[in-house]
Parts: C-alpha cells; sequence; structure tokens
C-alpha cells in the first residue's frame, strides 16, 4: 500500500522559517518524481515546487522563488520544503503528491499518489 505522510507543519510568524517534510512508503520511490501542492482558504489547489527522480531538476511557483527549497534523499524515501522568509500568504495546507517517471511533473491530476496534507499557518 502507497501512502504519503506529510509532517512538519504549523504556527510561523512571518519572515520566519519551517521545512515541511514528506515520506514515502510501499513505492520504488527512486522511480517517481515528486511534487508540492498547497491550497489555502478558500483558494484553489495551486503548484509549489516540484524535484525529479535524483532531485537534479527542480521546479518552482513564482510566488515562492527565492525562498522555497526542495530536496530529496532517496535513501530515506523523503521529500523536504525549505520555507524561508515565510509570507501570511503562505498559509494554507501543503500537501505532497509523488508521479511515476522521472522527469518534473507540476500538475495535481498527473500524480499518481497523494498525501493527505499538513498545515502551515503563517501570522502576521
Amino acid at each position: 500500500q502507497v501512502q504519503l505522510v506529510e509532517s512538519g507543519g504549523g504556527l510561523v510568524q512571518a519572515g520566519g522559517s519551517l521545512r515541511v517534510s514528506c515520506a514515502a512508503s510501499g513505492l520504488t520511490f527512486f522511480s517517481y518524481a515528486v511534487g508540492w501542492f498547497r491550497q489555502a482558504p478558500g483558494k484553489e489547489r495551486e503548484f509549489v515546487a516540484a524535484i525529479a527522480w535524483s532531485g537534479g531538476n527542480t521546479d518552482y511557483a513564482e510566488a515562492v522563488k527565492g525562498r522555497f527549497t526542495i530536496s530529496r534523499d532517496n535513501a530515506k524515501n523523503t521529500v523536504n520544503l525549505q520555507m524561508n522568509s515565510l509570507k501570511p500568504e503562505d498559509t494554507a495546507v501543503y500537501y505532497c503528491a509523488a508521479a511515476v517517471g522521472h522527469g518534473l511533473v507540476t500538475t495535481w491530476d498527473a500524480m499518481n499518489y497523494w498525501g493527505k496534507g499538513t498545515l502551515v499557518n503563517v501570522s502576521s
């Protein structure tokens, strides 16, 4: 059974940092690209960051470029999203998702597996 479990969310002040992680099980992790998405209250889900199977290729939404960094450890089946200089508009539930294949995937519907999310709340 494939599972993606997010962790690391919480409450942080604006300007602060937080790292959310995604732990995968039940799949050959290095065969999957991984993406982070988020959904703020009352808004549509949006792409945040993506990483290819090797970790060599990454992509970011314009809103988080220069502030967020995605990384992965295939030996530990984990993907991390380091979030710096957080803003109140970063408040959302953050989801990780995995897509079979080696290239970058930035679309929710193109993913094969999804986590249940972790809440990040940035106070002003």
